[in-house]
């Protein structure tokens, strides 16, 4: 986890990317999956510029673009020891905006895919971000954080990703200021409320793109902050 992601126009989402001092292009990403471009927030909150990043970190020290070992998804509890993302965890720390991101559940003998999301549809995921000049233009790329589930969301997964609330944002955004593996931002507990329905398992073909794949398929579920 996080394996997929939608960054659709909300007003919720749009809303967050002005309290952060900029502005989501006209771009409706469905479906995103590892490897492909994703909107990356870097910068001090209320100046953050955003760019376009492959999901996927390639460390500046690498030899070679390689897909070997997956690098979409850092750990907070092992970040600051890892070759790949203590350089990143100190000082290349972003956010990648998102409205809502999909996990798989095993019910009965398949695997039903659910999409995640809170009220507003706008979700500030933490991540880490590297550039690697082994290639002309060089390549921006980063990995998701992820944190130990909160008990309420561990029938959906073990793992979730890092969500920031608004004073986190600007503390995560502040490079300037250090951040431990132990802080309360990446504490196994939910600090908003999620809310989840059934989508089509269709999403588990990442090439089908479509925005109506996101359309509930059946009741929503609410997990409340705390749990």
């Amino acid at each position: 986890m996080c394996g997929r992601f939608n960054v659709l126009q909300t007003p919720g989402l749009g809303a967050l990317l002005e309290s952060l001092g900029c502005s989501l292009p006209p771009l409706t990403l469905a479906n995103v999956a590892p490897t492909e471009s994703v909107p990356l927030l870097r910068g001090a909150a209320g100046e953050a510029e955003l760019a376009m990043a492959h999901w996927w970190l390639t460390p500046h020290w690498a030899k070679e673009r390689s897909q070997k070992y997956a690098m979409f998804n850092a750990r907070s509890e092992s970040a600051a020891r890892s070759p790949a993302f203590r350089k990143p965890f100190a000082s290349q720390r972003g956010i990648v905006p998102m409205s809502s991101f999909i996990e798989w559940r095993k019910e009965g003998s398949a695997k039903q895919p659910w999409l995640i999301t809170n009220v507003d549809e706008a979700l500030a995921v933490a991540a880490l971000w590297d550039l690697w000049c082994g290639e002309d233009p060089p390549l921006l790329s980063c990995t998701l954080m992820t944190t130990e589930a909160a008990a309420a969301f561990r029938p959906w997964h073990s793992r979730m990703p890092v969500l920031l609330e608004p004073e986190e944002q600007r503390r995560w955004l502040d490079n300037s200021h250090k951040i431990e593996s132990d802080d309360a931002l990446f504490a196994p507990v939910l600090k908003q409320t999620l809310r989840l329905a059934p989508v089509s398992a269709s999403v588990g073909n990442s090439s089908q793109k479509s925005p109506e794949l996101m359309l509930a398929q059946g009741d929503w579920v609410e997990l409340a902050p705390g749990t």
